[in-house]
């Protein structure tokens, strides 16, 4: 499984880098702040919204801690998609928040 830093996807987003990450938290988590232009797609909806993503893309997934993140990019990788867990989730997150 491809993983990532927080701190090395901050590196990027702050030199212009355009990311797609998927937040797979749930929306009260959410609420709290996430990264900057992140898709929010709940790990519980992940199956049936999945759709919406393209497999043509590399997505970067964050939760609250990895946990689900690994979950949801096991699940992806299964189903075609270019993913890769970012280590330690919002809990390792230092940058910019909306």
């Amino acid at each position: 499984m491809n993983s990532i830093s927080a701190k090395e996807i901050n590196e990027r987003l702050t030199a212009g880098e355009t990311l797609n990450i998927i937040e797979v938290r749930e929306v009260a988590e959410v609420k709290s702040g996430r990264i900057p232009s992140s898709i929010h797609l709940p790990l519980g909806f992940l199956e049936f919204r999945m759709n919406e993503l393209d497999k043509k893309k590399e997505y970067i997934v964050v939760c609250q801690s990895g946990g689900r993140s690994i979950q949801a990019v096991k699940f992806l990788d299964y189903q075609g998609f270019n993913v890769t867990n970012m280590n330690g989730g919002m809990l390792a997150w230092e940058g910019k928040i909306d």
